[in-house]
């Protein structure tokens, strides 16, 4: 499992789960790691196996939400020819496949309750029997699992075998959040954005414009680390002026005026689920928080007036004409906006 992305980092809560991963690693124990989605977790895995002595055997990967619940079983462990219809030879499964290395299997948490008391099997005894046959076989795996779940609370409902939790948590790794990793933001978008500009072949990188590391520092990835990578490499993929700073970043690739309208299926399910009033509330919410805060109103207006224009600006590769035409603005009252908020050194 080859990975293009490394280990970029400052923060504490970043490096102390690095560490953590690196000290677990030599152990033969199974090891457990748990975050959000783009918060780095084939990279751990990949880690504890690199670090540890089985090196350089397998490292085998399966995503257990990728396949059918009748096909998972037949993926660990194998089968014998006609154990089931299209089962026309013998198959080993990916502990087999595994053998003296190390198995990885992400969105453990999907699993069905008859493939997690096989796994249990597994994990315990070091044996794997094949659909279909009656005669197991040992091997040696060293287990590490990953889940975007909260795995105890599963198995206190009682969809997930809280024996198995038991014996896959010998070690736990939960990897922080982006938005909670203090400085990494703009170290992982320098590295992505130089990156993509060699890429691009550009002779120098300029960097981005200072609204849009504001931007950056300001959005909460909920994508994390991979979301943070799109945004960086698109911003600078779409950006035809390489001797400039980059001043438009594009958060949601899907934004769009010709955005096709709602389908009836999705009305129907806004109508008539209790999710439309949820999201209605934080959206509400929100706003109502930050009002509150304002203690300052001249200077909270002219903060977001500052904010639209340089975003508008940016948008529009800092062509004054175009964004005052998108702000409903003629090119004079744009020009007033620019010097009253000193954006003039950075429009030109």
């Amino acid at each position: 499992m080859e990975r293009e992305n490394q280990f970029i980092g400052q923060s504490g809560a970043f490096l102390d789960a690095v560490e953590r991963a690196s000290r677990a690693a030599p152990m033969r124990r199974p090891v457990l790691v748990v975050g959000e989605r783009g918060t780095g977790k084939e990279l751990i895995a990949e880690r504890l196996h690199r670090l540890s002595n089985r090196w350089d055997e397998s490292l085998v990967t399966m995503n257990c939400a990728a396949l059918p619940e009748t096909l998972i079983e037949a993926e660990l462990f194998g089968h014998e020819a006609g154990a089931f219809t299209g089962a026309t030879k013998a198959r080993e499964g990916r502990f087999e496949q595994a053998d003296k290395g190390t198995l990885f299997l992400d969105e453990l948490g999907t699993l069905s309750m008859a493939a997690q008391e096989r796994l249990l099997r597994a994990v315990e005894y070091g044996e794997v029997t094949r659909i279909g046959s009656s005669r197991p076989v040992q091997v040696d795996v060293r287990i590490v699992a990953a889940t975007n779940e909260d795995l105890p609370r599963l198995a206190k409902e009682g969809t997930f075998r809280a024996d198995l939790l038991d014996r896959l948590s010998f070690e736990v790794i939960t990897l922080p959040p982006l938005r909670v990793r203090e400085g990494d933001i703009g170290v992982l978008a320098e590295y992505f954005a130089r990156r993509m500009a060699a890429e691009l072949e550009w002779e120098t990188w300029p960097g981005f414009a200072p609204h849009v590391q504001r931007e950056l520092e300001d959005h909460p990835w909920p994508g994390n680390v991979r979301e943070l990578r799109n945004v960086v490499e698109r911003a600078v993929y779409r950006w035809d002026r390489p001797a400039e700073a980059i001043a438009h970043a594009q958060f949601d690739p899907f934004e769009s005026p010709w955005k096709p309208l709602e389908s009836e299926i999705g009305k129907r399910q806004s109508a008539g689920g209790s999710t439309d009033f949820t999201t209605a509330v934080e959206a509400t919410a929100r706003p109502t928080a930050e009002l509150e805060s304002v203690d300052d109103l001249r200077g909270a207006v002219d903060a977001h007036e500052r904010a639209i224009v340089e975003h508008s600006l940016g948008k529009h590769r800092w062509n004054q004409r175009q964004t005052a035409k998108a702000l409903g603005l003629s090119y004079d009252q744009l020009r007033h906006c620019i010097k009253k908020h000193g954006l003039m050194q950075e429009a030109d």
